[in-house]
């Protein structure tokens, strides 16, 4: 086969959750953020696997996310919608049992009107200045919204990643000011917010990233491991060239594998000049460009001629790889194509 075989570990997963959950402490809640189809590992297999462990609350971004995952998951779990309920939400998220987290008045009229009676959950902006109630809007509506008893109100830290930043005891105070005295669930901790202790976790965590092998969580286990099959392997002599626009010559006789993958499949262009994949423990470095569908790689260390070569795995997570192309984890993980043999376990 020419198409990469991408592993995806549910168990380690699982773990990743109970771990953050036993760091939430024993009377907080621990919901699961999977959207972008859980991070580009598979919405509805991953939230499966969660719910067995326990997770029983769970986020997407979207409302279109949610039917999908209502629709693997069944009844029960309480699914939040980050967007809220936008203009044409509303047969989705009453045909598919959504939690809105309503994010300005117009978003509380249109649901209030449209659902009466229907839960909802109210997301205010503490500082981050990207999605909810900014604080004299939800100052004009809080006794309305207390009256209709939101299932949560939430918040979303902007430097969580960064312990010491002073941006996160701004934002947790803001929360405090914001949310003092209702009496309702309250959620502020994201991956980062349930690292920086127990301040910050209020009623309900909503681990993402964390779950899915990546930092800040830097215990997490690995949850991904991908193989790409090589396709051709030849012998350079030295002055040849490998790729576009000649990116790599050759200074010595070397031999270079070609492996069926590229940006097409989620590898980042970028990448190239500071990649390397894997032969069991043996480190190959890529050479010359990462293109569509193929990457080259030097082998000349090698003892032998390799089937496959590995670029995802305990030795090079999403996070080592996101750093040779210049981003993080979060855009590896949900970057990973769809021409990709998936094996769960």
């Amino acid at each position: 086969m020419a198409t990469g075989h991408l592993h995806i570990d549910l168990d380690a997963v699982a773990a990743n959750w109970q771990a953050l959950d036993a760091l939430s402490g024993p009377t907080v809640e621990t919901g699961a953020c999977v959207k972008a189809d859980g991070y580009g590992l598979g919405a509805g297999r991953v939230a499966h696997r969660l719910a067995q462990a326990g997770a029983r609350r769970f986020f997407v971004a979207a409302a279109e996310e949610g039917a999908a995952l209502r629709q693997s998951l069944g009844r029960g779990p309480e699914i939040c919608v980050f967007s809220g309920h936008m203009e044409g939400d509303t047969a989705l998220i009453r045909d598919h049992a959504l939690t809105p987290l309503l994010n300005s008045i117009d978003q509380m009229l249109r649901h209030v009107e449209a659902l009466p009676g229907h839960a909802f959950g109210i997301q205010l902006d503490t500082g981050m200045n990207r999605l909810g109630m900014e604080p004299a809007e939800w100052a004009s509506l809080r006794e309305v919204a207390e009256q209709q008893g939101p299932s949560m109100v939430m918040s979303h830290l902007a430097c969580a990643d960064e312990p010491e930043h002073p941006m996160n005891a701004q934002q947790l105070q803001t929360f405090l000011d914001l949310t003092r005295g209702l009496g309702c669930p309250l959620s502020l901790a994201a991956t980062g917010g349930t690292l920086l202790g127990p301040a910050l976790h209020f009623d309900i965590t909503r681990p993402g990233i964390g779950l899915y092998g990546g930092l800040p969580f830097a215990k997490a286990r690995p949850v991904v491991t991908l193989d790409l099959p090589v396709i051709q392997t030849r012998s350079l002599a030295p002055g040849e060239t490998v790729g576009y626009a000649n990116a790599f010559t050759a200074t010595r006789p070397t031999r270079i594998a070609t492996i069926a993958a590229g940006y097409a499949d989620g590898l980042i262009r970028a990448a190239g000049p500071s990649a390397r994949v894997f032969h069991d423990d043996t480190p190959c470095p890529v050479v010359g460009r990462i293109s569509m569908d193929l990457i080259t790689v030097d082998v000349t260390h090698l003892s032998e001629e390799p089937a496959a070569l590995t670029i995802l795995n305990a030795r090079q997570t999403v996070d080592q790889l996101a750093s040779a192309a210049g981003t993080i984890g979060y855009e590896i993980l949900t970057s990973l194509g769809a021409r990709y043999t998936r094996h769960y376990s």
